[in-house]
């Protein structure tokens, strides 16, 4: 009974390590937010491609100048590879968002592993230019995953305003959240694919209040990388 007990705590402290011990150290090696100056946000789409949703968001973004930062899943890319080699055509940054946008604290250091460099390797295939962006689903990492990104040459990017996390919500109170939380260097996490149910729908609708948002308040949009060279 106690050499079974103790080894539950063993196992138990092995997955808080594992699991936990790297989610409290990610907000210190993560990029959440650039450097202030220049009045410039950094807007980022998640989960996608999608093909009802991207060509929209490709077409409104390029009738705004906009240029943005798409964290594309692997699995989907690869799915739909004319998607992701139009958004890079048209000039926004393609970051990884793992190959199947799975939990890392269920994942084993193996499986990981494959989560992370299966996403950089179908990306880098399918527009000839590999990520130099990496963020981990839902914003939740294991210590391989810290690890695998860091040797694959990825800078991990968070958020710092995100107006859609978990649960759906309307795209007014989306605005809100976003008047509210508006900064400079700001990186404001958005879902252009149905990780949600209608996510697609709702950023759509979103975006041009979003847009007039940020031109009303003398914010320009660039992608994370160009506000990251800019800040060094």
């Amino acid at each position: 009974m106690r050499l079974g007990r103790a080894a539950a705590i063993l196992s138990a402290a092995a997955w808080i390590g594992y699991g936990w011990g790297a989610q409290s150290v990610l907000p210190f090696l993560a990029v959440r937010r650039v450097a202030a100056g220049g009045r410039r946000v950094a807007l980022t789409f998640d989960d996608g491609p999608d093909p009802e949703g991207t060509p929209r968001l490709l077409e409104l973004l390029a009738r705004r100048g906009i240029r943005a930062t798409f964290f594309l899943i692997g699995e989907r890319a690869a799915r739909y590879p004319d998607l992701a080699r139009a958004i890079a055509a048209d000039g926004h940054e393609i970051g990884n968002h793992t190959w199947r946008h799975r939990n890392a604290w269920f994942l084993g250091p193996a499986a990981t592993a494959r989560e992370v460099l299966e996403g950089v390797r179908i990306l880098a295939d399918l527009t000839g230019r590999a990520p130099v962006l990496y963020r981990p689903p839902w914003g939740i990492v294991n210590a391989p995953a810290l690890v695998v990104a860091r040797r694959a040459g990825l800078t991990t990017v968070l958020w710092s305003v995100q107006p859609e996390g978990l649960r759906p919500r309307s795209p007014a109170e989306q605005l809100r959240h976003c008047a509210h939380r508006l900064h400079d260097g700001a990186i404001v996490d958005l879902h252009e694919a149905p990780g949600l149910p209608g996510a697609p729908e709702r950023l759509l609708a979103l975006m041009p209040g979003l847009l007039d948002l940020l031109a009303d308040r003398g914010y320009a949009a660039a992608p994370v990388g160009t506000l990251l060279a800019a800040s060094r």
